[in-house]
């Protein structure tokens, strides 16, 4: 059984910082493409970043480039998102999914596995 569990969310001020991980599970991690999803209250789910199977390329909204770094570690079945600068338009529930084919990373419809989300809330 798949399982993507998401830690590390919280309450900040804005201009602050976290640390998003997911911890996947019952899936041969390196096969996967793996990306980080939000959905704001109200709103669609976006992307938000993405990383190919190696870790060796890196995807991004335009709307966190230059403030969020995604990142993997095949070795521990982690996928980690840094936060930096973050912003009140970053409150959205974020969540962590597992692309199996080599469909659109950035389409959320293309994934084939979802964790429960943590919840983000930054303060003005």
């Amino acid at each position: 059984q798949v399982q993507l569990v998401e830690s590390g969310g919280g309450l900040v001020q804005a201009g602050g910082s976290l640390r998003l991980e997911c911890a996947a599970s019952g899936l041969t991690f390196s096969n996967y493409r793996m990306s980080w999803f939000r959905q704001g209250p109200g709103k669609e789910r976006n992307f938000v970043a993405g990383v190919n199977w190696s870790g060796s390329y890196t995807y991004y909204a335009d709307s966190v480039k230059g403030r969020f770094s995604i990142s993997r570690d095949n070795a521990k079945n982690m996928v980690y998102l840094q936060m930096n600068n973050l912003r009140p338009e970053d409150t959205a529930i974020y969540y962590c999914a597992a692309l199996r084919s080599w469909g659109n990373l950035k389409n959320a419809r293309e994934y084939d596995h979802w964790g429960q989300g943590t919840q983000v809330t930054v303060s003005s």
